[in-house]
C-alpha cells in the first residue's frame, strides 16, 4: 500500500557549495540559495516540488551550520527542529546518515526520500507521481533501496550514469527496472555509446527508501559512520562529525549494496552544473539570449548569451555571442560559453590569490 504521507518524510540535502556557478555562487550564498530560474531559491523550489505529498513538519533540511539561519528564513513552515546543521562539510553519505538516525528516533516505521536542494524539475506534479511510485515499490519490497534515473537527451560526459536491465514491473503504472552498476563519469565516445544503448541513464543523486531499509544498509556497508550517528546527542553528532569519512551515498552505500532499483524520469531536470546548463532551462528572449536573476538585460546584435545579474545592475550587450556575463556587487565573470565547466579553475586560482571573493 502506498504511503499516505503520515509517515513520509523528505531530507533535503542543501551542504553543496556549487563552486562552477561562481561568482554568484560563494560560501555565504552557495548555489541552493539563489534565485536563478523562477521567484524563489533552488532550495525553496525543491520544498514546493512536494506540496501535497509530504507535509513541512516531516521535511528536514541538511545544511551547514553556517547556513542554517538562512534556511529558517527561506522556509518558515520548516520547523527549526528539522534543520540540521553540519558542523562539517563530509559529502552525502554523512548527511543521509545523520537525517536517517534523526528520522528513526521520531518515527521508525517511515519512508524517506532523498534530494538534492539545488535542481530543477518539471513539471512538479509528474515528479511527484514518479516519488509516489518509487515510495509505494520500497514499501513493498523488503530490502529495496530506490533511486530515480534521468532518461539522457545528449551524451553527456559530466554525469555519473546508472547501468540497468530489463524492466522488472511497474510500481502505480511506473516502470521499474533493476540497476546493475554505477558507471562514472564517462568520455564522449562511452557517453555516445550509453545513450544509443539505451540502458544507461543519467545519475541524478535521489534516493526513496524505508527508513528500516536504510538504517540496515548504513549499518552493514558504512559501520563506522552509522555508529558514530545512531542515536547520537547533538553533542556527540558535533564531536563526530568532523572525522567521519568524506564519501558520497553512492559510493559508500549504493555500490555496495545489492536489491537497488530505478524509476526513470523522462521530463525536464537539469542539476544546474554550469551557467552553460541555464539555457536548457530558461527560455531564450526575442535575442536569442538566456537572462537569469532579476537583473535587465539589453542586446543589440548579441545572441546565445547567458546573463545573470540582480536587479540593481543592468547588462548591456553588443556584437558578441555566445557568452557567459556573470555580474555580482564585487565581481563579474565573462567567458565562452562552451568554457563554463571550467569555471571551478578559476575559482581554484582565487583560492590562491583571492579568498575574499570565494
Amino acid at each position: 500500500m502506498t504511503n499516505s504521507g503520515n509517515n513520509l518524510w523528505a531530507v533535503i540535502m542543501a551542504g553543496g557549495g556549487g563552486t562552477r556557478l561562481w561568482p554568484a555562487s560563494r560560501r555565504n550564498t552557495p548555489k541552493q540559495f539563489l534565485r536563478l530560474h523562477g521567484h524563489s531559491t533552488l532550495l525553496e523550489q525543491t520544498c514546493e516540488r512536494l506540496e501535497g505529498l509530504v507535509s513541512p513538519e516531516r521535511i528536514l533540511i541538511v545544511t551547514s551550520s553556517e547556513h542554517v539561519a538562512e534556511a529558517q528564513r527561506l522556509l518558515p513552515k520548516v520547523s527549526a527542529d528539522n534543520i540540521l546543521g553540519e558542523p562539517a562539510a563530509r559529502n552525502t553519505l554523512p548527511c543521509v546518515a545523520w537525517a536517517c538516525a534523526e528520522i528513526a528516533r521520531r518515527d521508525p516505521g517511515s519512508t524517506q526520500i532523498v534530494l538534492p536542494a539545488d535542481h530543477l524539475i518539471e513539471p512538479a506534479e509528474a515528479f511527484r507521481d514518479t516519488l509516489r511510485a518509487a515510495v509505494a515499490f520500497a514499501e513493498c519490497n523488503a530490502g529495496a533501496l530506490v533511486t530515480l534515473g534521468i532518461r539522457p537527451t545528449h551524451p553527456a560526459t559530466g554525469f555519473g550514469y546508472l547501468q540497468t536491465d530489463k524492466a522488472i514491473g511497474d510500481s502505480l503504472g511506473q516502470e521499474v527496472f533493476p540497476v546493475e552498476r554505477f558507471v562514472e563519469k564517462p568520455d564522449a565516445a562511452k557517453a555516445q555509446e550509453f545513450l544509443v544503448g539505451g540502458k544507461h541513464y543519467w545519475n541524478g543523486g535521489m534516493f526513496i527508501w524505508t527508513t528500516e531499509n536504510l538504517a540496515k544498509g548504513l549499518e552493514t556497508h558504512a559501520t563506522e559512520t552509522w555508529n558514530a550517528l545512531d542515536g547520537a546527542s547533538a553533542q556527540q553528532v558535533r564531536l563526530a562529525y568532523p572525522s567521519l569519512e568524506s564519501v558520497s551515498v553512492d559510493v559508500g552505500l549504493m555500490e555496495k549494496a545489492g536489491n537497488i532499483f530505478m524509476l526513470p524520469m523522462g521530463y525536464m531536470w537539469s542539476d544546474i552544473g554550469s551557467w552553460s546548463a541555464l539555457e536548457e532551462v530558461i527560455p531564450a528572449d526575442d535575442c536569442g539570449n538566456h537572462r537569469s536573476g532579476s537583473g535587465p538585460l539589453i542586446a543589440k546584435d548579441a545572441k546565445g548569451n547567458i546573463t545573470f545579474s540582480d536587479k540593481n545592475h543592468t547588462i548591456a550587450l553588443l556584437g558578441v555571442d555566445n557568452l557567459v556575463v556573470v555580474s555580482t556587487p564585487d565581481a563579474t565573470l565573462v567567458c565562452p560559453k562552451d568554457k563554463s565547466q571550467n569555471v571551478r579553475a578559476m575559482v581554484d586560482l582565487l583560492k590562491e590569490r583571492a579568498q575574499d571573493l570565494l
